[in-house]
């Protein structure tokens, strides 16, 4: 698996790539930098889209549009006028909160997490927000809300909250949206960094980015087994998606927060978005229902 530098973003926290089917681009994000990066496979060129707050989360809307999220806002997108619509906040009271990773679910409901800038501990929540905009509380007492992804059957949610170092699983029901907790299917060791962002492959592993662990780690959750790691020269490995015309590539962002002036001379693409070409394929993300 030869990996490509993408491109040279230089993030201070890379996040939330996806792949946009109908544009045939990927998107990610400096959530620091409030910047929005999409990288047209034809031609080959690189779109930025600068804004006022903290961007955490892009995913696919409905028509021409983007969700967003900015701080502890959520947005619509509209990609040819670049108007904002602003949709929904949460935790106003708690100001040093902001939205972290989040997915779209078969149904399309947004599943998006909180965190605190400051990394208190259990400070956050995972929410499941449909089309009637009312945010719902479906997990609290979260550090760092991370991974999310669902199995193709629909009966399985995986999540990660990363100070704990597991993949939890839960009992999915697509009807209603509910969760209940099933089991922890893996545990990452600390010396190979923390579980942040995931994605699924259609063989039902899962993909995860290991931060402080140098790379892209692929997982089997039936066993909790690692069976593959994609090396990385940056540390801080953020998050992965499959895309392109096959889904059979990987793309990763990187962070280059947290480290050195030392570390950044040795490791230089940190911040960089990068490109794998895999032996499998993944799934399209779905898009928002609002």
């Amino acid at each position: 698996m030869g990996v490509i530098n993408l491109y040279q973003s230089q993030c201070i926290l890379g996040e939330s790539p996806f792949w946009h089917a109908k544009r045939k681009s990927f998107f990610w994000v400096d959530i620091e930098k409030g910047e929005l990066y999409e990288f047209h496979l034809v031609p080959k060129k690189t779109t930025k889209r600068k804004f006022n707050q903290r961007l955490s989360l892009v995913v696919e809307g409905q028509g021409d549009y983007l969700i967003l999220a900015l701080d502890r806002k959520i947005a619509r997108y509209d990609l040819e006028t670049e108007k904002l619509t602003w949709l929904i906040d949460v935790e106003e009271d708690q100001p040093l909160n902001r939205f972290n990773d989040g997915a779209c679910d078969a149904d399309g409901r947004l599943w998006i997490g909180t965190m605190s800038t400051k990394i208190t501990p259990e400070s956050g929540a995972l929410y499941k927000i449909t089309s009637d905009l009312s945010p719902e509380k479906m997990l609290g007492k979260i550090t760092i809300s991370n991974g999310m992804a669902w199995t193709s059957d629909n009966e399985t949610f995986y999540y990660i909250d990363s100070p704990t170092q597991e993949i939890r699983s839960y009992q999915f029901d697509l009807e209603t949206g509910e969760i209940n907790f099933d089991r922890t299917v893996i545990r990452v060791p600390k010396e190979w960094g923390t579980p942040d962002g995931m994605c699924l492959d259609q063989e039902g592993k899962l993909w995860i980015a290991h931060y402080g662990g140098f790379g892209v780690y692929c997982w089997d959750p039936e066993n909790g087994k690692l069976l593959k790691k994609i090396a990385l020269p940056a540390p801080h490995v953020t998050s992965c998606v499959f895309g392109g015309e096959n889904l059979d590539h990987l793309l990763i962002t990187t962070a280059r927060e947290n480290l050195t002036a030392t570390q950044l001379q040795e490791y230089p693409e940190s911040g960089d978005v990068f490109l794998v070409k895999t032996n499998t394929q993944g799934f399209l993300s779905n898009p928002c229902q609002f």
